[in-house]
């Protein structure tokens, strides 16, 4: 979705084909260990499809079960106010293991690591973790998700349908038969 004055001028992190046939939406968390085996699939998925799909990731952080989700959301949308988004994204996901446990300064200071090794800036990395921007942009995301019915993540949609439990299942635990059938019908039309 395209920042308007409709969604309060928040856009969405899109990578793939921003033209594809498919629009693929995943809300997750970044501490969340199903979007972590997600993670890898849903990547590899792009590798295969990238042409046709374009893909959108929306934050859903469940701090009820996942306390340090939200913090992790912040270092990806303060990477991305300086364009690094799905870089901080990967780095997020591929180390989720070495700060998921973490308490409030030693998790900063993993994702100041993290912020350093992509080359941003940061000092403003560092107070783009709380800059109202941020805040609405995991605000926005949040209350989207609730309005078309996510209450776990991941949570997938394909062309603006919610993806079954099945199928959303396989994404997660590497069994991609079923996501890549439904694909691979949606190309075909």
């Amino acid at each position: 979705m395209a920042a308007s004055e409709q969604n309060g001028n928040i856009a969405d992190h899109v990578t793939g084909n921003a033209s594809g046939k498919i629009l693929f939406i995943e809300y997750g968390d970044y501490q969340c260990p199903s979007c972590g085996g997600a993670y890898t699939n849903v990547k590899s998925i792009l590798e295969e499809y990238g042409n046709d799909i374009t893909f959108i990731f929306r934050n859903f952080p469940l701090t009820t079960v996942h306390p340090n989700a939200r913090a992790a959301a912040a270092a990806a949308e303060a990477a991305g106010l300086q364009g690094k988004f799905w870089e901080m994204h990967d780095k997020l996901y591929e180390g989720q293991s070495d700060w998921e446990n973490l308490d409030g300064t030693k998790r900063t200071n993993m994702f100041k690591t993290y912020a350093t090794s992509l080359g941003l800036d940061v000092s403003k990395f560092e107070s783009d973790l709380s800059a109202k921007q941020v805040t609405q942009k995991i605000n926005f995301d949040l209350a989207v998700g609730k309005a078309v019915d996510v209450n776990a993540t991941p949570t997938f949609f394909l062309n603006g349908e919610k993806l079954d439990d099945k199928t959303s299942s396989g994404i997660v635990q590497s069994d991609l038969t079923d996501i890549k059938a439904k694909l691979d019908s949606l190309i075909k039309k």
